[in-house]
Order: C-alpha cells, then structure tokens, then sequence
C-alpha cells in the first residue's frame, strides 16, 4: 500500500507542498582580521595572483584595489564563496552587501551557469540579492572577475540559500566523545594504533609528530604514524584540558611535507554524499601560522580530498572556529578534518585544540523510494518501505500513473542527503528475481518496464527485487549497427593525449551501474596504436579515465593496420553517479605520430536489448576534434561551426593559453580557457 511516511507529507498532499528557505553557505568578512588576501579562504580553483594582490581585508570587508586594469581583464579573477553541493536546476540566491569607489558591474559565474552573469558595485551602501539557477555539473562555486575594474570596493558579507521542498527541521546531533578532552585516554586507547578498529571509534582526537611512533612502510621509507593525541592541561586556564601536538616543526633543510606533523577531528563513522556537517573547535598555537585542512577516510593518514574547512590562521591567544558544509561527491565516505602542521612552520611549534565538536543534521533512516524526472528526485512525495522481520517492501506506481524511473535512498530529511544516500542494483534488473545492491549516491534506477511496482529490500544479504504487479515489461529489439564510418585524421601529438579526440554520445543520461554492449569495426593506418578511453557528458565534459578497454582494469584500445572488431559489456562506472554521463571519448593522442583512425558499425545498446543507446542511421551520436579545431564537432559537420560547451578537467598546460579541450589557442580567444595551470573566463 502507498504511504507517504512523515506527517509534512500528509500535510504537503492536502494543502500543498511548503518550502524553507536553506543557507549553503554564508561569509561574513568582519569576522576576518585586518590583513593581505592570506586570510581569505578561496574556494574553486581559488583566486589569481593578479587578484590575491589587489584583495585585502580591511574594516571588517573584502576589499578590492586596483590601480590600473589587468590586460587581459579575465587574468583578475577570484572564488569569493563556495563549496555548496549544488544541484542541477535548483534556483540560489546570493545575498551581499557591497560598496565602491566606481559604480560599474563585475562579471559573475556560477554553478554551471553560462552565460557569465552580472554583479553590481555602486558607489552607496547597498544590500541586494540574485537569483540563477544552477546548470549541469555545477561546480557550487561562485566566480567575480573583476580584471576591468579601477577602483575600490568593499563587500561586507556573501550568502547563498536555496528553497528546499520537504524534509523535517533541522536537529543537529553531536557525534563526538572526549571532545572537551577531559576525560583520559585509557591504557589501551593509548597504545591504539590508527587501523585498531576495537579501540579507535571513540577517540575523537589523534596526532602525527614527525620523528614519533616511527614506522617503516612497505616501500621502504620511514614515518611517523598517527596516535591518539596527547592531553594536558591549559597553561592559560588551570584545571582545563585541552589537546596538543608538541614541537611540530618543518624540516631545517625546507624539504618537508605540510602533513609531517597532522592533528585530527575524527567522527566514529563515515558520511555519505549531502549529508550536513558542523565542526567546531578552539585552537592556539605558541607562535602565529597557518594550516591547511583535508578531508580523511577511515584511518587518519588515509588522504580522500583536499577540501575540507579551508585554512586555518593561529594566533597565540585561543580562538573560536565553526564552519558547516555539505559532503560532496568527492569527500563522500569522509570520517575526519585533517590539518596539516607545516605550510609556513619552520621552527618547532605547540598547538593546542579543545573543545572539538562534530554535529550532523539528524536523518531519517530506512529505505525510501520516489519516481524521478530526468536525474531529478520527486523528494517531496518519497514513499518510506515497511518494515517486517528484516524484510523491506514498498509499491509505486499505479493504475493511473505507471513508473519506469525511480530513485532508492537510504536517508530522508533534506534533499542533498536523499541523493547522496541513493543505492542502485549491482546488475540489469531482471523483473522477480534477486539481485545484489550497491551504494550509489545520486543513481536513477531505470526499471526494465512502466508500470506498478512492488519493491522488496533484504538489507542482511543486501539484495533487492523488482515485482511488476501491473504493466508491461520494455520489449527487447533487434539493435542494428550503424553504418556511419567515422575517421580522424589525428594530427602529430603536441602536449596531451586529447589533442586529437573521437567521441561516441548517447541519446540520453546514462546512470552508474546501467550495463550495456558497445561494438564496433576498428582500424588505423599505423600499427602499434593505441588510445585511451573516458567518460564524459557531452563530448569534452571529462568525468573519469574510467572507460571502455579489451582488458579489464584498462581504459585502452589497441589499433592497428589490420581491421578487429570490438565488443565490450560496459558497465557504466561509479564514478559516473549524478554526473550526467552520456560519451564515451577516446584520446588519439597516446602515440607521438599522426595517425588516421577510423571507426564504423557502432552499436552500443542495453545488455537487456531492450534499447538502442544511439541511432541506427546518420552521425549525430559520433564527435572529433583534431589538434587546433575550437571544440568537439558531429562527424561530418564544419568544425568551424562549433562552440565551447562543456569544461575538461585537469587538461593543465603552462606558457601558453589553452581551450577547455585542451588546445592552444590565441590570446584573444573568448570562452572558458586554461593559462598556466589555471582555468580563467575571457570575456
């Protein structure tokens, strides 16, 4: 029986669904000292040299300065706000308040947004807002470019919110044990070591002192391993404990790493993707400096990203920090913040922390289900499975309104949780039968009919079933290939394997997991050839070098002069959760010599046979791009025609300028391009 779960469900079909509005992310810069752009925390790829020295904070405001226009004017250009797990299609608003010497607009880009928008500077005291909706892929971050602007102007504070449907108030639980640091290690937590899983779940805090608890690794090489940190008491507050790491120092020579001395806030479990955390803590140290923060996995030193709460400025008198943020994809699975002791220490230093908080928003656990337009979840009208001796079960769908697209989560409460807490088959569903579940954040799961449907959940052997109870399974067809022969005359490798690019595009979203077949008749005018394979969005929207390969484990395709034929059942990888993911791209810059490559009688269907993946005439599913064409064209098309879509990453070259395909281009070019490692908006 349908059953909409939370008493705001039954309220939302009687009288309508309400929202509340949601803070993402909020900076208020008279909370910064006085001083250089250092004290600022730059989120994206950060902020410009050019930009670092004309920002300040100065009376409680981010402040600009410039005396003369940057040539180009996107070499001026910064990430103010940032780091929201932003989703696609949701509208956000930016609050601000901001004041200048020179009334002029600046150029704002944002959360996949294209066109660049418009912020503006007047010469009053002005506190506005705007809205844009995020577009595909959006990176959450908020980019000013400002190369073009002689003056000063001051911003007070940024805020971003968003209005989310559903979902219970927020109440924050803390997950943290000992975080006072009044309580005493125990003999046996003392001796713990970082992979000691019977002891390690309630120390909340561990260190790492180079040249302490010394470990040889398996390559070879000595460390120093962490350990719970070391308690003592407050030399400024008798009777007071607090943590410390002793004597953290660089090495004399200049050659250390940041992480040779580490302290650590560790939760007793990991995070999915959406979930909302809150850290706060009180730190000093004996002399002034500066860290940098990560995000850890289960054992502290197991490095997942380096995001985390920004840098962290000590001073020797105790201070107060609090951030909150959004797990996202890339920090999903995190257990603990790292700081890294040693960006700018050089002689050895004492630092202290206490009171160390870790709160979570509190969520609903469970399994819950909801049909879903695109990759978009109906969150509002999730339907919550019963629960009988272990056994899940849920029915959506019905006579009137038969469903083929759902979403499965293991979380309620907000919407950025639901998807981050998504599981999706291991397999093809095959209708009545068994089969094992994986986590997945953000995965549809396309079911193999339309109609009503009676889902079964096993969480003990984690396994899930799909019962058609009325309806009509997808019928399987014969998959014709393509006849469409598509060559690239791959010009003598420059820089990157992408120079030279051939790509194979969907008809529509694939999801992480999907199997499908890929096919086709290959060949090249050299022999030992080869490419590597990717997926992307669109062509050119890099996801992950996971891809199609005749080994397993590889993302190489070997060609040679004499004609083969490839087959592959390709699962559609993880990594490609949420991601939009829709082409399969190959990099034909692998070999330093040109080559022609040539590709034909493509099929890439379901493994199901219940859908072909592209059309079976014509050459709109397959794209090329030779070394000095603007971006990825169709096959057959004038690559002069072509625009710049889509962002690769990492395509990172220096002394020159580059497009986002990873091609040089002239100073003058417009759009999205990368200069010395760096991504920049030319206007």
């Amino acid at each position: 029986m349908r059953k909409l779960f939370t008493l705001f469900a039954l309220l939302a079909m009687a009288f309508g669904v309400s929202a509340k509005e949601v803070v993402d992310i909020e900076v208020d810069f008279s909370k910064f000292d006085d001083g250089d752009a250092s004290t600022i925390k730059f989120y994206g790829w950060g902020a410009s040299d050019s930009a670092k020295k004309r920002l300040s904070i100065l009376n409680g405001c981010l402040h600009f300065e410039s005396t003369e226009a940057t040539d180009p004017s996107w070499d001026c250009q910064f990430h103010p706000i940032g780091g929201v797990a932003a989703d696609e299609g949701t509208t956000y608003t930016l609050y601000y308040k901001v004041k200048g010497s020179v009334e002029q607009n600046i150029s704002a880009l944002g959360f996949g947004q294209t066109p660049y928008g418009q912020f503006p500077i007047t010469t009053d005291w002005v506190e506005g807002k705007f809205e844009y909706v995020a577009g595909a892929n959006p990176s959450g971050d908020l980019l000013f470019q400002c190369g073009d602007y002689v003056g000063t102007w001051d911003i007070a504070y940024l805020k971003i919110t968003h209005e989310e449907v559903g979902g219970a108030a927020e109440v924050w639980k803390q997950m943290l044990v000992n975080g006072d640091a009044e309580t005493a290690w125990t003999d046996a937590q003392k001796g713990t070591k970082f992979n000691d899983e019977k002891n390690n779940f309630n120390i909340c805090a561990w260190s790492k002192q180079k040249g302490t608890n010394v470990n040889v690794h398996e390559d070879g090489q000595e460390g120093s391993d962490p350990f719970p940190a070391e308690i003592v008491e407050d030399p400024d507050k008798p009777g007071n404990h607090v943590f410390i790491v002793r004597g953290a120092l660089a090495d004399t020579e200049g050659d250390a790493a940041a992480w040779d001395n580490q302290f650590w806030i560790q939760s007793p479990k990991s995070w999915k993707q959406g979930t909302k955390i809150k850290v706060k803590f009180r730190y000093k140290a004996s002399i002034p400096c500066k860290t940098n923060t990560q995000v850890h996995n289960q054992n502290p030193s197991n490095y997942l990203h380096y995001e985390a709460v920004g840098d962290v400025n000590f001073t020797t008198e105790w201070q107060d920090f609090e951030q909150t943020f959004t797990v996202s994809d890339k920090q999903a699975g995190c257990w603990s913040i790292a700081f890294n002791l040693n960006p700018d220490v050089i002689n050895a230093t004492d630092f202290y922390f206490d009171d160390l908080s870790w709160e979570t928003i509190v969520l609903e656990e469970g399994f819950f289900v909801t049909t879903c337009e695109g990759s978009v979840p109906d969150y509002a009208n999730a339907i919550k499975f019963d629960e009988d001796y272990g056994e899940y079960s849920a029915t959506i769908g019905s006579s009137d309104n038969y469903v083929s697209d759902i979403m499965i989560s293991t979380t309620y409460g907000t919407l950025a949780s639901f998807k981050g807490g998504a599981i999706r088959p291991s397999a093809t569903i095959v209708e009545g039968e068994d089969i094992s579940y994986v986590d997945a954040g953000s995965s549809v799961i396309k079911l193999p009919g339309k109609g009503k449907w009676k889902i079964t959940i096993e969480p003990g052997s984690q396994q899930i079933r799909f019962d058609l109870l009325e309806g009509k399974l997808f019928e399987k067809i014969v998959v014709k290939a393509n006849p469409a022969v598509i060559t690239l005359n791959a010009k003598e490798k420059v820089e990157q394997p992408w120079d030279n690019q051939m790509f194979i595009q969907a008809n529509r979203i694939l999801n992480a997991g999907e199997e499908t077949i890929i096919e086709f008749d290959y060949v090249a005018s050299l022999d030992d050839a080869k490419t590597t394979t990717q997926c992307h969005t669109t062509p050119g929207g890099y996801i992950t070098a996971a891809g199609i390969s005749m080994e397993e484990g590889s993302n190489v395709v070997n060609f040679s002069t004499t004609e083969q034929h490839f087959t592959m059942k390709f699962t559609i990888p993880s990594d490609c959760a949420g991601k939009d993911m829709q082409t399969i791209a190959f990099n034909m810059s692998e070999i330093e010599q040109a080559c022609d490559y040539t590709i034909k009688n493509v099929i890439w269907k379901l493994a199901d046979d219940t859908e072909s993946l592209i059309d079976e005439t014509g050459t709109k599913n397959f794209f090329v791009k030779a070394y000095g064409d603007a971006a990825p064209y169709e096959f057959g098309t004038d690559p002069t025609a072509a625009g710049i879509e889509n962002v690769v990453e990492k395509n990172n070259v220096s002394n020159a300028t580059f497009n986002i395909a990873g091609q040089r281009v002239a100073n003058d070019f417009k759009g999205l391009v990368i200069k010395n490692g760096s991504k920049y908006l030319v206007k």
